[in-house]
Order: structure tokens, then sequence, then C-alpha cells
């Protein structure tokens, strides 16, 4: 099966987990990991499922003893709902599913297995996800980013380098829904700041930031989707290509040549997520564990690039970012 790729072995169950609410898990536990975009099993993915490690280790699960880990990306956005059905029809006992893609496939293909949510893209209630963030009341738990609070940041954080813009460009994936548009939009709206909603889907993001600069837009706000992170480095280089000034919220796109980013960094999500798998392999009910905001937020300034578009970056705003890339 080419559009599945397999991370880790089937092992004995040698040891029990510690802690005091810890049990001996009877068998070896089996974690569908369902990403949202088309993703090849690359360096960066083995680093996210390291962290999930990391976090089942915080809980005292051991790989190979106590659990194991597939990894699933679909081949097109129909194969996502057969991969969905897949895990169900193997009655893997977690599903780690990343992006709102693979969370709304999961949720329909099962009400039973545990969906354990990676999304910075959904507003969780209102995609009926879950009842509210402190009782999920079904299946699904997890991280999820608060949307309105991180838009205004990133439309704020332009202000200093480009002082009296008064039109964006905001680059968003249709696959992750309208939330982040909505807040985006209300975001705007308080700032007195016009936007320019620019939909486009895997394969033409690069076109679409040559348009915002044909549209005269002083900047571009990237907004959450795995489909635009999978193609940081490409948009990036559009973006210097026609001195567009851009951000996102993943830290992640400063490091591969964006100008600025402002959000949580994925390593402290997927660690978390780790341990929430734990708490639900130990027996405790998606419906009774809250969902979780990333409480760390990070500010990266690439100067390279800056310097490449022609921007000075005032001092004021170089001391609050956590990273400087020269």
């Amino acid at each position: 099966m080419n559009r599945r790729a397999f991370v880790t072995g089937l092992g004995a169950t040698l040891a029990a987990p510690h802690g005091a609410d810890a049990q001996a898990p009877q068998k070896t536990a089996r974690i569908g990991m369902l990403r949202s975009e088309r993703r090849r099993l690359d360096d960066r993915i083995r680093q996210n499922i390291a962290d999930v490690r990391t976090g089942l280790h915080d809980e005292g699960y051991v790989e190979r003893q106590h659990y194991r880990i597939d990894y699933y990306a679909p081949t097109s956005e129909v194969d996502i709902v057969k991969l969905a059905r897949t895990l169900v029809r193997d009655n893997v006992d977690v599903i780690h599913a990343i992006g709102h893609v693979a969370i709304d496939a999961a949720q329909k293909a099962t009400t039973a297995i545990p969906i354990v949510a990676h999304d910075y893209e959904t507003d969780p209630v209102a995609a009926g996800f879950v009842a509210t963030l402190a009782k999920p009341g079904g299946n699904i738990t997890g991280m999820f980013l608060d949307l309105p609070d991180i838009s205004g940041k990133l439309l704020e954080l332009l202000k200093p380098i480009l002082p009296g813009f008064r039109r964006i460009g905001v680059l968003w994936d249709p696959l992750t829904g309208k939330a982040q548009v909505i807040a985006v939009e209300r975001a705007a709206k308080a700032l007195d700041t016009e936007i320019d909603i620019l939909a486009a889907r895997a394969g033409s993001f690069e076109q679409t930031v040559r348009s915002a600069a044909d549209r005269k837009a002083s900047a571009l706000v990237l907004l959450g989707s795995p489909e635009i992170a999978s193609e940081f480095p490409k948009i990036a280089k559009a973006a210097t290509a026609v001195q567009l000034p851009a951000i996102a919220m993943f830290p992640a796109f400063a490091r591969l040549g964006g100008l600025m980013a402002y959000g949580p960094d994925a390593p402290d999500q997927y660690r978390q997520e780790g341990r929430m798998i734990a708490k639900i392999l130990k027996g405790t009910k998606p419906a009774d564990l809250p969902v979780e905001r990333p409480t760390k937020f990070y500010l990266l300034i690439n100067l390279k690039t800056a310097k490449a578009i022609g921007l000075t970056v005032p001092p004021s705003l170089l001391l609050r970012a956590d990273q400087v890339i020269e």
C-alpha cells in the first residue's frame, strides 16, 4: 500500500508505564497518525513522530513495548476518507489526526475510536468537533489554536515594518474551512485594515503570491494549512522575488526563508499530544479530556529576507523576537 508509510514495528509488552494512575497495558497499542496533506515520510514528519514519542515517554510509555505508530498520508482529497475508514477497519486504539481535513474524515468514520487532534485552522466548537473546550463530550480532543487572537497578532506585527499599510493579502487554503477567514476579517476590521482573501490550493500557492503583488498588497499573511506549510520554501522564495513581506503562524516559515513568523512551535504541540494519547491509553475518555491551547508563542524574524526585499526591521521589534535569523 504505497500511500501508507510504516513507522514503527510491533513489539512485545515488556514493562508497565510508570505513574500513580498507570495500568500495565494488555497489548501493544496501535496509534494511527493521519495527516491532511499529501506528505511523504520526510525528516520533518519523522521529527513530529519523535516529538509524539517524547510525550508518550513522559507518561511512561515505551515504543515497541507499549505502542507502535503507523503513518498515513493521502494521495488525493478522496483518499483521506479511505484512509480514515482503513484505520477504523483495522481497529486502531487512537487516531492522531493532523489538520482539519484529517479530523473531519476521522470524525465521519468513527464515533467510538478516540481521536487526538492537532489543528491550527479550526474553531473546534463551531466545527462540531467538540461540545465545549472543557468538556469535549465525544470521541475528539486535542490541541487547537485560538484563531481570533493569533490572527490579530499577525496583522499587528506588520505595523512596525510597514507603517501606514492599508491593504494586506491573506493566503487561504479553502480545504481548512472558513474559521480562520472569519477571525482575520474581524481582526482587520478592529485594526482598520483592508484585507484581500486569496483562496488557493496545493500547486497554486506560488502563483497566488505573485497575484497578491499584482493586486498591490503591501504584505502577505499566510493562514494555517498543512498544504501551505508543506510548501513554505516555495512560498517564501516567491514572496521574496516580488519583494512582498510575508508572515505566517508557523515558526518554520521564517527558518525556511519567510520574513516573519509568530505562533506556537510544532514540537511543543506534538509532545503534548503524545501525553494526551498516553492518558487515553490509560483509560481517560476523550469526552472528559479538555481541549488544550498552545501556551508558548515564538516570534522569528529573518533579517536576510528583510534585506533581500529592502526592508528595515526596527530595533524595537528585533528586541521582541525569540530568534533573529541573519
